[in-house]
């Protein structure tokens, strides 16, 4: 099968997992480039010894590289304040971009939530691995009652979290919180991350909280049950902690809303083993985030593959 050239820039743990990712487990997709900025980075080494073209001149170096004649997606991985050049430079060569930072600058996906809505973008955004962790709980209360108040906990390894992550906390929880409501449906969205240091590293873990005015219990079961299974097709470690837990509240006021509540509060508990293509299996966070990624580049590169032989 013919294979569609993509390029990596970013050689941290996400981009260097997301580059495993596309060498084991993709069909239509193969790493052409990976640029980084750091010439003795473990990534951009890794890279060279897969037979990758690389760069240690990030954006510019990459764009120079013979290679990217032939790239039709480029991944970033590096932070939210380097997404804006690195988009600007891409997009002067008419390639389209899949943000895995928090920028948020383009439209956000979440694959079993809107794969195909905004694939039309020429800069996707991928929310956070919180995100594609929990938005699609969200989202399968949502499509069963409305949510008014959604609220996450992505709780990753400290191991597992570089400096790009670590820099981008507050790009993180914001990108995260407007997703909850975008994407997943509620009414009003809060996001937290905690970076365990527990030694040894333990896999990530998300809670999900919702408040609903009306709780079919049977319906949101089964509803979220469908939604979790629809991300283990990609993300193979993901799964449920315990049963959907429901709890009657009755709220004089809720801060997030400006109103009172009653109603039924909603908690759905998560987990993630990685794949360990990179990180080890406590790296839930990457594994989910560059899976959701690589579903995305595929499902791109299918549809416009399509409409060219149409």
């Amino acid at each position: 099968m013919t294979t569609t050239p993509v390029a990596i820039i970013g050689s941290g743990n996400i981009g260097t997992d997301l580059m495993f990712k596309v060498h084991r487990l993709s069909d239509s997709l193969r790493v052409a480039a990976m640029a980084g900025i750091d010439a003795d980075s473990d990534g951009l080494a890794r890279a060279r010894r897969m037979g990758v073209a690389t760069t240690h001149e990030g954006v510019d170096g990459l764009v120079a590289l013979p290679e990217f004649a032939d790239v039709a997606v480029v991944f970033d991985a590096t932070s939210a304040a380097a997404h804006a050049t690195n988009v600007a430079r891409v997009r002067e060569h008419g390639k389209t971009m899949v943000d895995l930072t928090p920028a948020a600058l383009g439209p956000y996906v979440v694959p079993p939530v809107n794969l195909d809505a905004h694939l039309d973008a020429d800069d996707i955004n991928m929310v956070t691995c919180g995100g594609q962790a929990t938005v699609p709980i969200v989202a399968a209360v949502s499509r069963v009652t409305p949510v008014a108040y959604g609220e996450i906990v992505a709780s990753i390894a400290s191991r597992s979290a570089g400096p790009g992550t670590r820099a981008n906390i507050d790009e993180f929880t914001h990108t995260t919180a407007t997703a909850v409501e975008r994407v997943g449906g509620a009414e009003r969205g809060k996001a937290v991350i905690v970076l365990n240091p527990a030694e040894p590293p333990l896999v990530m873990r998300n809670t999900v909280f919702c408040l609903v005015a009306e709780a079919d219990q049977a319906a949101i079961d089964a509803s979220v049950a469908a939604m979790v299974a629809e991300v283990r097709e990609y993300v193979p470690g993901y799964r449920l902690k315990q049963a959907v837990q429901y709890d009657p509240v009755e709220h004089d006021f809720v801060p997030a809303l400006g109103r009172p509540f009653s109603g039924t509060k909603v908690s759905v508990f998560l987990e993630v083993t990685g794949a360990g293509h990179y990180l080890p299996d406590y790296a839930g966070n990457l594994d989910i985030m560059t899976s959701a990624a690589v579903r995305t580049a595929e499902r791109l590169v299918a549809l416009r593959a399509k409409a060219v032989s149409a």
